[in-house]
């Protein structure tokens, strides 16, 4: 007991529907024989303490839970080489039940999961004797987490009351609404509580204490309903956190841009201001103002403003730690990447996002199929690139322009020989100096089989180098059956 309260209660107490915060009067009148022992800081304080410098011989993070004695938060990042998660997890029992005979192990990517996974019922893990330790899989926590009760979010009582007053009893239920309407409803609090659902949490643990929210926040008076006022306090923001992160050796990984809106729905005293918030996740830390700047501005150009806007709040929301790499002003090889990412993010706010592409090979032998463009901010491919094969691979140092899709022409052939001695393109004939080939290509029955001679073609007029094909499926026409592939310049 702490006061006149219930502390903590031992599994025992717990099937007796003892719980923490009852009253002494209360849990007595539950249990007769229960044993009431003093809450002890100091005592409980020193145990946690040797607790810890135990689990430091299985890994150097270890983090005890503020508030909550007999949890720990331990780093399992790095122990490929030391056999893996599950031999850290067998490890972690093993010195846990020096101090409990049922200590319960979880490793997971994200703090709110590998705790509901200590407290998992469907496996019996927290009534056996010997508890197996829980591994969620790399990627698996928002799956983990969706089936398990709201009890396991360390939440607000009351945002916990109100989601099950509106029916919602699962941490997958929390995690289906829009992040929208989580915010409108509950505000910041059920934002975080909407990000944990989701396996997002900032915590990790570390031998360091947790850093201080890095926020700026100003107010618009009057509201605006256009993006650029709202940049220019962005950008005034922007500076002074970049001055702090380098000051304290870090970097911005994750900004969260947060804006209220003017439109009455917070008029109330005791209604939450409607905010809205979006996250820049970067490709990688920086903590320069300008990259960072244009990161915002691609994220504000492309937000609509449903209302004016009386508020912005910009946030720092995960560092890391700030590179040592430097530029040299004379060496001509050195690039920024931070400027290049930039540069990708203001080219998809004018352009969209598909602006930004790169090439990618394909497991085909159709040369017009065997690359791809595709988005480097997710896989979406378009349209094709290149022609790798063996016949169009002869001068490495010209490039190969496809066209897509390949231009009929018409072929005059080399007396008896099928190779091309002329050919009409585009309204003018080509005489032929030297031609390459035949290449035979041809398969892909699962799909639109093809069946094709390619051939590389010298322009006699010192033209481009031309590829063409000749088809050879059945039915078609050898008078009308060639195209151009593409040409090299």
């Amino acid at each position: 007991m702490d006061g006149q309260r219930i502390r903590t209660a031992t599994a025992a107490a717990g099937q007796a529907r003892i719980r923490a915060g009852m009253t002494i009067a209360e849990a007595r009148a539950r249990c007769a024989a229960l044993q009431v022992l003093p809450w002890d800081e100091d005592l409980i304080g020193r145990a946690v303490t040797r607790a810890t410098a135990a689990f430091v011989r299985a890994s150097p993070q270890v983090t005890p839970a503020a508030g909550a004695p007999g949890l720990w938060w331990i780093g399992a990042h790095g122990v490929e080489a030391l056999g893996g998660e599950a031999t850290l997890a067998r490890q972690l029992a093993s010195i846990a039940r020096l101090w409990h005979p049922r200590a319960r192990v979880a490793i997971a990517d994200s703090c709110v999961a590998a705790r509901a996974a200590t407290w998992d019922t469907g496996s019996g893990a927290h009534q056996a004797t010997d508890p197996a330790p829980v591994l969620i899989p790399p990627g698996g926590c928002a799956a983990y987490l969706a089936p398990a009760p709201l009890g396991l979010l360390t939440i607000d009582e009351d945002l916990h009351a109100s989601l099950r007053t509106l029916g919602l009893h699962t941490i997958g239920a929390l995690a289906r609404l829009t992040a929208e309407d989580v915010e409108r409803r509950w505000g910041n609090l059920g934002l975080a509580a909407w990000r944990l659902a989701h396996g997002l949490d900032e915590r990790r643990p570390g031998l360091t204490r947790l850093e201080a929210t890095r926020a700026v926040a100003a107010d618009l008076s009057p509201s605006v309903d256009t993006t650029e006022p709202i940049l220019f306090l962005v950008r005034a923001a922007l500076d002074r956190l970049v001055h702090t992160l380098i000051a304290d050796g870090r970097a911005a990984a994750t900004l969260a841009i947060t804006l209220t809106l003017d439109d009455a729905r917070g008029a109330l005293p005791t209604s939450q201001p409607h905010t809205i918030t979006r996250e820049v996740q970067l490709p990688r830390p920086l903590a320069r103002t300008l990259p960072l700047l244009e990161r915002c501005r691609a994220l504000l150009e492309a937000w609509p403003l449903t209302a004016p806007v009386c508020g912005v709040r910009v946030a720092i929301t995960a560092t890391a730690p700030l590179s040592g790499a430097q530029g040299e002003l004379l060496d001509t090889s050195w690039r920024d990447p931070a400027a290049a990412d930039a540069a990708f993010a203001r080219l998809r706010s004018t352009l969209g996002s598909e602006a930004v592409v790169r090439p990618v090979a394909r497991d085909t032998h159709r040369p017009e199929q065997a690359a791809v463009w595709e988005r480097v901010d997710e896989s979406a491919p378009s349209l094709h690139v290149h022609l790798a094969r063996p016949l169009l691979a002869r001068t490495p140092c010209r490039t190969f322009r496809q066209l897509d899709p390949p231009e009929r022409v018409d072929v005059e052939p080399a007396g008896t020989v099928e190779a091309p001695r002329a050919l009409r393109w585009r309204d003018r004939w080509i005489r032929v100096h030297r031609a390459a080939g035949p290449e035979r290509l041809g398969g892909e029955w699962w799909q639109a089989t093809y069946d094709r001679d390619y051939w590389r073609v010298e322009d006699a007029d010192h033209g481009p180098d031309l590829v063409l094909y000749h088809e050879r499926l059945p039915g078609t026409d050898g008078g009308t059956s060639w195209f151009v592939q593409g040409w090299y310049d």
